[in-house]
């Protein structure tokens, strides 16, 4: 991918992770936005693969995207590239020297890594790949432990492991610049976290939708639907105070059956405050509280600069709300069904209300895939659809992260428009996805016998 510049721009090479590949564009879009700046793909842009080009960028910039993301590996300042190794030998001889020479000078050090994707190579094999590197005018000494500048030969065998070509498709040279944060993943991880629930949020996931909503420090973010607070833990890393709601007394309170092996009751301090204590967060712990998001308690006005949820689905967690029935002369609420298509008709109506401009709406929707079509996804007069991703969790269910926009303040003219135009309606179709998660779907094979798909544990 490329932004638009001249041929003399400095360009940089940005290597992914693999995992998450729906999720990467939209993750880099919004860090890079946090920066004012924007990026759009060029035509030789190929999304699914490993390597991107960016250019038009400063250093800087990368710098701050690599100091958030969970989707990039790292990135490289790039030197030069080619389909073939003559082709990356030409293109570094034309590289200017004028940026090479700050970082190849006689007292600096620096070592050179072999990088390659979908394919092992032997360490003589690396040794001779570094050894061909040696027309550039490197002047200082190698240091393996500890040196000044990494250097990084990198090379594209393609992502079918079946099908591994002898030569690579692509070779990339490039000084290194920074790495990622993938090290998020395994220090906050659910393993190792003191409250946990049956639908804790991935840490992997949950940063990923914190770099969508664009969440950033001194920021307010709300979840609706807190359960354990896994998407606290992740905002609040980035600096922004949280805070959320549950219709479950005893997950707000940490009290009742613990979600973990060999543990039946849950302790004393099994809280979501305590989930941001052990990770240095506590500070920008707001408060959470039993509500019912259908009965926001909010007083009216822009509150929130995001708000980042999962709903329940009705697999793992039910989905209810409570009602007062006027005929029962009850003042206790009596708990009910609260319908997929209702609660995120409520939860896009919420953000218009309440989101600051410009603030985002992140959220995760079940779909049923066999049927699934763009028009199943909720929309708003006030909010703009930016993202849409999938994880696919079995052969016919995924969920699909969407990220949504505020444009506008909400007018009374929108509750019109949710009669006249179908696109605003809430999409029934979701009131069903419970029973079709789990009846699963007759297919036939390719002998004509009928085989039906099972369900797979996932979060919901």
């Amino acid at each position: 991918m490329a932004l638009h510049c001249g041929k003399t721009c400095r360009q940089y090479l940005l290597h992914l992770a693999h995992d998450s590949v729906d999720f990467r564009l939209p993750e880099l879009k919004a860090l890079l936005a946090l920066r004012g700046r924007q990026c759009d793909p060029s035509e030789a842009f190929r999304e699914k693969s490993p390597f991107w080009r960016l250019c038009g960028l400063l250093e800087e910039d990368v710098r701050s995207v690599m100091s958030r993301t969970v989707c990039g590996k790292s990135a490289f300042e790039l030197w030069g590239h080619g389909r073939t190794a003559a082709e990356l030998k030409s293109s570094l001889l034309e590289y200017p020297i004028e940026k090479m020479t700050p970082f190849l000078q006689e007292e600096s050090t620096y070592k050179i890594n072999v990088y390659t994707f979908n394919k092992t190579l032997l360490f003589k094999d690396r040794i001779e790949k570094i050894d061909a590197l040696g027309f550039l005018p490197f002047k200082g000494k190698v240091s393996l432990k500890d040196p000044d500048h990494i250097f990084c030969l990198l090379e594209d065998y393609g992502l079918d492991p079946n099908d591994i070509p002898e030569e690579p498709f692509h070779i990339y040279f490039g000084r290194w610049v920074a790495d990622g944060q993938r090290e998020l993943i395994r220090s906050h991880s659910v393993k190792k976290r003191h409250f946990i629930g049956n639908t804790s949020m991935d840490a992997g996931l949950s940063f990923i939708m914190a770099n969508h909503a664009k969440v950033k420090a001194h920021d307010l973010v709300y979840d609706p639907f807190v359960g354990t607070g896994s998407l606290l833990v992740a905002c609040s890393h980035f600096g922004a105070y949280v805070c959320g709601t549950d219709i479950d007394y005893n997950t707000i309170h940490g009290v009742g059956k613990a979600s973990r092996k060999n543990q039946k009751w849950r302790g004393p301090d099994e809280n979501i405050r305590a989930n941001l204590r052990q990770y240095g967060t506590e500070s920008f712990y707001v408060d959470v509280m039993v509500s019912d998001a259908s009965k926001p308690v909010w007083r009216k006005g822009a509150l929130f600069d995001a708000i980042i949820t999962d709903p329940p689905y009705g697999i793992r967690e039910s989905t209810r709300r409570t009602v007062y029935l006027p005929f029962l002369h009850s003042h206790v609420p009596v708990s009910m069904a609260y319908h997929l298509s209702d609660i995120f008709a409520d939860l896009l109506n919420f953000a218009a209300h309440h989101l600051v401009m410009g603030g985002r709406l992140v959220y995760w929707l079940p779909i049923y895939r066999p049927e699934y079509c763009e028009e199943m996804v909720p929309l708003h007069p006030c909010l703009s659809v930016i993202s849409n991703c999938e994880q696919t969790l079995s052969s016919h269910t995924s969920r699909r992260l969407i990220t949504m926009e505020k444009i506008k303040e909400p007018e009374k003219s929108d509750v019109l428009a949710h009669l006249a135009d179908s696109r605003f309606s809430p999409y029934q179709g979701h009131n069903s996805f419970r029973e079709k998660y789990f009846s699963g779907i007759t297919k036939k094979n390719g002998k004509g016998s009928e085989r039906t798909a099972t369900t797979e544990s996932d979060g919901f």
